[in-house]
């Protein structure tokens, strides 16, 4: 008997030990995401942006971020831990820590559903709420391989971040669209940007945004622009339709599909755009070309 009571009482005190002083969270939050990870990340990342008191950084992959919200005389803190369940939706666990009455909500927890636990989900709603408008606003169909033929064209470099990636189009389209056709150089086809570099933890993109246009014999010099083959190459192809802001979110469709298929591919994407943004209408009807190099290639 004393020798039973003995193991029970160990058990229930490695128990509360671990549970007070060892488990990380103080609460933990599970939902379920209509998407895949990068459109969570992403999301994540710009609903910080629109938060007062509030800071984000990803920390060892896409899948995991953490979060801090400053909130009365605390400070909560968010792991975000994002896990694919399919093609087309993933696992969110959240696990929230407010280190300076981390003892006290332990405590709490387990006999009452206190105001920590409340505002913690509200935050988790909050970010849901965002997330699922976003998925309403675009579409991403993956067609799988294909060739990309090789284009002359005429480009503009560019370095920015993936949230500004659109504006840097923008901007650069009047000046690149006016000087070719002012210089009697004929396009060939619509505009595109040829990502060369891309920092996915920095969320840092450096491109060309081009025009295709006929090679002649002698090219005039235009300042800021450079003239170049895109190479035709084997790729990875998917149909994104929304907003040439978040176009990105095709990228990580890709990224995710390869994987999947334990396909290698150079995480450069191409994009072709076949419609105007200034001419307006729903972002949904507009649609962009996006292709994924495969690996296995001479550059």
């Amino acid at each position: 008997m004393k020798k039973g009571i003995t193991i029970i009482i160990t058990v229930v005190s490695i128990i509360l030990l671990w549970y007070f002083l060892i488990k990380p969270q103080d609460y933990q939050i599970r939902v379920t995401a209509k998407t895949f990870p990068g459109t969570v990340n992403q999301s994540l990342k710009a609903w910080n942006n629109s938060l007062e008191n509030a800071s984000i950084i990803q920390l060892e992959d896409l899948e995991q971020l953490k979060q801090s919200i400053v909130t009365g005389d605390s400070i909560h803190t968010y792991i975000w831990n994002i896990s694919p369940i399919n093609d087309s939706t993933s696992q969110l666990k959240v696990d929230v820590i407010d280190i300076d009455h981390s003892f006290k909500n332990k405590l709490s927890i387990p006999f009452a559903d206190t105001n920590f636990e409340k505002g913690s989900r509200k935050f988790v709603t909050d970010f849901m709420s965002y997330l699922n408008k976003h998925i309403k606003e675009f579409k991403v169909t993956i067609i799988n391989e294909e060739e990309l033929p090789s284009t002359y064209c005429a480009c503009v470099k560019h370095k920015t971040t993936q949230i500004k990636k659109a504006n840097a189009m923008k901007d650069s389209y009047p000046f690149l669209n006016s000087v070719l056709i002012g210089n009697g150089l004929q396009l060939n086809g619509v505009p595109f940007i040829e990502i060369t570099d891309w920092n996915i933890y920095k969320d840092s993109v450096a491109f060309n945004f081009c025009y295709p246009i006929l090679k002649t014999d002698s090219l005039p010099f235009i300042k800021d622009i450079t003239y170049k083959e895109l190479k035709g190459s084997k790729t990875l192809k998917a149909i994104y339709n929304g907003n040439y802001i978040t176009s990105d979110r095709a990228w990580y469709a890709l990224l995710d599909y390869a994987k999947k298929n334990n396909i290698a591919v150079k995480a450069k994407p191409i994009e072709f755009f076949h419609n105007n943004p200034n001419m307006g209408g729903d972002a949904l009807y507009w649609k962009t070309e996006i292709f994924m190099p495969l690996a296995d290639q001479d550059e």
